[in-house]
């Protein structure tokens, strides 16, 4: 046994507005996600979801959606590489859109099933 070291870099900060929200930890799995340069990165933002609700069951695996199952959005990226993973979920906040990576799409069935849950907002400041 010895120590990883592991390289990171500064975390994105997806929130509008830093003093509203609500988050919870998730399990967050892999399926569908593609590698890359063999990485399985889902971004931060990204919306996540499934037919089990992780606020009632906490082992309920959540997996990227773009659909009426979604959850919330990730609040940090999540590598998923070796399998499922821990994630923080925001499931009542404001994101700003200006702050996704360009990977990540929030379309208006996400939107619509977010409504009164998670507001987005372009704001340049």
């Amino acid at each position: 046994m010895g120590i990883k070291r592991i390289k990171t870099q500064n975390v994105k900060q997806i929130l509008a507005n830093t003093e509203h929200f609500y988050s919870v930890g998730a399990i967050i799995g892999d399926a569908g996600v593609t590698a890359v340069n063999g990485k399985k990165i889902i971004k931060a933002g990204t919306p996540v979801g499934g037919a089990t609700s992780t606020l009632q069951d906490s082992t309920a695996v959540l997996t990227v959606v773009s659909d009426d199952k979604v959850q919330g959005v990730l609040m940090h990226d999540v590598d998923v590489t070796e399998g499922n993973a821990n994630g923080t979920l925001l499931v009542w906040g404001f994101v700003n859109e200006l702050r996704l990576d360009k990977e990540v799409t929030i379309n208006g069935a996400v939107k619509t099933a977010l409504a009164g849950k998670i507001t987005f907002l372009k704001r340049n400041k």
